[in-house]
């Protein structure tokens, strides 16, 4: 699961024309997203977003409704809820099929992954279970190029994902 989401992370990141990569070591977060911009007025031209990638076969591959249920770890939701962080955070889920060989379809022309990735901004988001907490994971919010290139202009501007 891991490797398929990060290709996806290498297409959308190609795609949004940022830069990735990985922190070492890793405290909780997968990935660092940098995009450079004049357009960026906050600060100098370039924008930083740290990524924690999550990937489930545990929810239905066509969620119903506006949202599905993720559950991690409270250590987890600790570093990602920061209210005003210095470098904004999102976690990333990928919803997939439950048998790894519905995982992608390869054709001469194209190749496609089953199925998407979800974002949210996870700021200020409450604790609330002993151990683990489950959080709600907009599907409106699909996170591909055009979405990814929102979060960093918002961010370019002084904003929040």
């Amino acid at each position: 699961m891991e490797i398929l989401q990060i290709g996806y992370l290498h297409a959308v990141a190609a795609a949004a024309k940022c830069s990735i990569a990985t922190p070492n070591p890793d405290k909780k977060l997968d990935w660092i997203v940098t995009h450079q911009s004049s357009a960026h007025t906050a600060g100098d031209d370039e924008v930083t977003l740290k990524l924690a990638l999550k990937a489930t076969k545990q929810v239905a591959a066509s969620p119903k409704g506006d949202s599905f249920p993720f559950t991690l770890k409270n250590e987890h939701l600790e570093y990602l809820n920061y209210i005003n962080p210095t470098v904004n955070r999102i976690m990333v889920v990928m919803l997939l099929p439950p048998k790894i060989e519905d995982w992608i379809v390869a054709r001469g022309d194209y190749l496609e992954l089953r199925h998407c990735c979800y974002w949210v901004n996870l700021s200020g988001e409450a604790i609330s279970g002993e151990k683990r907490t489950t959080v709600r994971v907009p599907t409106n919010q699909v996170f591909d190029d055009e979405a990814l290139c929102g979060i960093m202009g918002r961010i370019g501007s002084g904003g929040r994902p």
